[in-house]
């Protein structure tokens, strides 16, 4: 069983930073793709990034894209947000998701294809 614990998440000024963490355990971490997602109040949840189990891809929605940097050190089996530029629309719980198949390339960008999911970080940005 995998399970992911994400930390770093709080309240920050508009234009502030924050780093998110999720730690995972259970499974070798390397040959799975990790995703950021998140869901704002009255919202469905929407993918934020995702990175492969190499290391050698990622992608971001465009929202994010140039304000937000996913990283992952397979040594301690931890996925990094960093969340920079932060608006009061990147409000929300923001979800650490863990790869449904045995690919270290793989950049999944839909929920369907993650498998284990951690219980969230709530992130508020005031204006």
């Amino acid at each position: 069983q995998v399970q992911l614990v994400e930390s770093g998440g709080g309240l920050v000024q508009a234009g502030g930073s924050l780093r998110l963490s999720c730690a995972a355990s259970g499974r070798t971490f390397g040959y799975y793709a990790m995703g950021w997602f998140r869901q704002a109040p009255g919202k469905e949840r929407e993918f934020v990034a995702v990175i492969s189990g190499t290391g050698a891809n990622r992608y971001y929605a465009n929202s994010v894209k140039g304000r937000f940097t996913i990283s992952r050190d397979n040594a301690k089996n931890m996925v990094y947000l960093q969340l920079n530029s932060l608006k009061p629309e990147d409000t929300a719980v923001y979800y650490c998701a863990a790869g449904r198949d045995y690919n270290a390339y793989v950049t999944p960008r839909s929920d369907r294809e993650y498998a284990y999911w951690g219980q969230g970080t709530q992130v508020t940005v005031s204006s």
